[in-house]
């Protein structure tokens, strides 16, 4: 359980000269961020922020995944109790993580060897650099969940090429901009050991050590990148309906799994999560990151507050808890999820105790701070 671990155990710290060096530590949870991973990560990048003696951050896992995600069975837990607010408080608190590692002011490498899903890209896609191996796995698998990808992804995801909600792996990643670097995982000691002796903050400089140890991986013959045009034209129509009807017109013309994969994905997914979804990322595609943060934030609020949906419980019901995989959506067809049930999740909340996030002010950052997709 998270609360049998203390703060520093979830999160451990090392020291070199000029580096720090932060794992995830939860490997039997797959590295999920609880709460106190959160508030440890968010303490010690304000702290590293102000540390003359800081010039990079590396962030890893333990284990087999790099971060599976948040914790987001400890919130359902907690708003079944009666307090949804207490679920605000973690979003919020994570959202401003991942706006810190978007405004940061020193690199970032995140060392992406393993399952790199949900909050686990928020805490390292918005870093300057992140580095796929071919153990790396990505995927946004929030609206099989009732949910929608938060953590800023409305920033990043409406500017990648071709992304369209599959699992990729880490070719995939390097070809789509989400990895800025490919490394075999046999060569990571070797990249760790050098960065390491890394006494500045340049991003070229670091960029440059990085290099040595990278090269360009091969797509695999089976991956959906050899049919971006297919996938850009399937995924620039304006609705959810008439995107699943684009695939399925096309599966009727060639045999390839990754359009019956994401035909498949789409049916299996809660209506109002694909919805929301699909208006956040067309939405992201002309705000800042800070603009999708807080968007995206009145939109988690309003999912666990389950007035228009209860999706969410359901999901994380069937997938997370019970385990029976079998989620039973309401509403349960893309037909009966209208327009003004999706503005209500764009709008401000209707409670005295909730106000919109007030994220950090950000002020004179260099430019690698913020141009890093």
């Amino acid at each position: 359980m998270a609360s049998a671990q203390s703060q520093e155990d979830q999160v451990l710290e090392e020291e070199t000269s000029f580096v720090r060096i932060l794992t995830l530590n939860r490997p039997r949870q797959l590295n999920a961020l609880s709460a106190q991973m959160i508030s440890r990560l968010l303490e010690l990048f304000q702290r590293y922020e102000t540390d003359s003696n800081v010039k990079l951050l590396i962030l890893k896992g333990k284990g087999r995944a790099f971060c599976a995600g948040g914790d987001v069975a400890a919130v359902v837990r907690g708003i079944n109790e009666g307090d949804w607010i207490s679920g605000a408080k973690f979003f919020s608190k994570e959202f401003i993580l991942n706006y810190l590692m978007a405004t940061y002011t020193k690199p970032q490498v995140s060392i992406l060897n393993g399952i790199v899903m949900g909050g686990g890209a928020g805490v390292s896609i918005h870093g300057r650099f992140r580095v796929a191996t071919e153990n790396s796995v990505f995927a946004m698998p929030e609206t099989a969940l009732g949910l929608f990808p938060d953590i800023g992804a409305s920033y990043f995801l409406s500017r990648l090429p071709g992304f369209f909600g599959a699992r990729l792996d880490g070719a995939e990643m390097r070809a789509c901009g989400l990895a800025t670097h490919f490394v075999p995982s046999s060569r990571l000691a070797l990249l760790e050991e050098a960065l390491y002796k890394v006494n500045s903050s340049d991003p070229a400089v670091i960029s440059a050590v990085i290099d040595k140890f990278s090269l360009e991986p091969y797509l695999k013959d089976h991956s959906a990148y050899h049919w971006m045009d297919v996938i850009d034209k399937c995924f620039s129509r304006r609705t959810v309906e008439e995107i699943l009807s684009a695939l399925e017109s096309e599966s009727t013309n060639r045999a390839d799994a990754w359009i019956s994969d994401a035909i498949q994905s789409l049916k299996k997914a809660s209506p109002t999560s694909l919805k929301i979804s699909l208006r956040s990322i067309r939405e992201g595609r002309l705000q800042g990151v800070g603009q999708c943060l807080i968007r995206e934030y009145r939109m988690v609020c309003h999912v666990m507050m389950g007035e228009v949906s209860k999706d969410f419980f359901e999901g994380c019901r069937a997938i997370l808890l019970d385990k029976d995989k079998n989620p039973k959506w309401k509403p349960s067809k893309l037909e009966l999820v209208n327009d003004n049930m999706v503005d209500q999740y764009f709008s401000k909340i209707n409670d005295d105790r909730w106000e919109d996030i007030k994220l950090p002010a950000r002020s004179n950052l260099p430019a690698t701070a913020i141009a890093k997709l």
